[in-house]
């Protein structure tokens, strides 16, 4: 039977659940260290954070469990035509069937609604089928970190013109 796929937008009862999955992600990748999103104390209060204009965070359910999410950001120090890809982690049971494609194609459809010209991201070198994904989307590397995001323990870095 085909799970039922629903994408939301972030509600203030996520708050603690997305938390719990970035952060288990995070370990279960080994990338757990200082100046990510796992020590970041905003990393607890996303439905405040994506209050911000110009931004949105998706949630996303299969047969209404939270799965994942994603979201797109203005992230200071970025041009005003460029916000950053954030916060895209998904549960184990909830990767390999397209969901994190189909998640940043929503992030890329807001970005371009919102009258973004370009999408930025930061990840890290074990993260290695995000990378992939992020790179058959066509996002493309870049030399260093744009804006001032706080998390500088990420080592890579990609933009894609929307």
């Amino acid at each position: 039977m085909k799970p039922e796929i629903n994408i939301r937008n972030i509600l203030i009862t996520d708050n603690k659940p997305l938390a719990v999955l970035i952060r288990d992600t995070m370990t279960e990748f080994g990338v757990n260290r200082p100046n990510t999103v796992f020590d970041d104390p905003r990393t607890d209060f996303l439905f405040e954070e994506f209050q911000k204009n110009r931004s949105v965070y998706n949630v996303a359910e299969i047969n209404g469990q939270l799965a994942g999410g994603a979201g797109i950001y203005p992230t200071i120090g970025l041009p005003g035509d460029t916000c950053e890809l954030v916060k895209m982690y998904l549960k184990p049971q909830a990767r390999g069937i397209g969901l994190g494609r189909m998640l940043i194609e929503k992030c890329i459809s807001q970005a371009k609604e919102l009258g973004y010209k370009n999408i930025y991201l930061e990840s890290m070198p074990e993260l290695k089928k995000a990378l992939s994904v992020y790179e058959n989307i066509g996002f493309e590397y870049i030399k260093g970190p744009m804006g001032d995001s706080g998390h500088s323990g990420c080592g890579l870095w990609m933009l894609k013109k929307l």
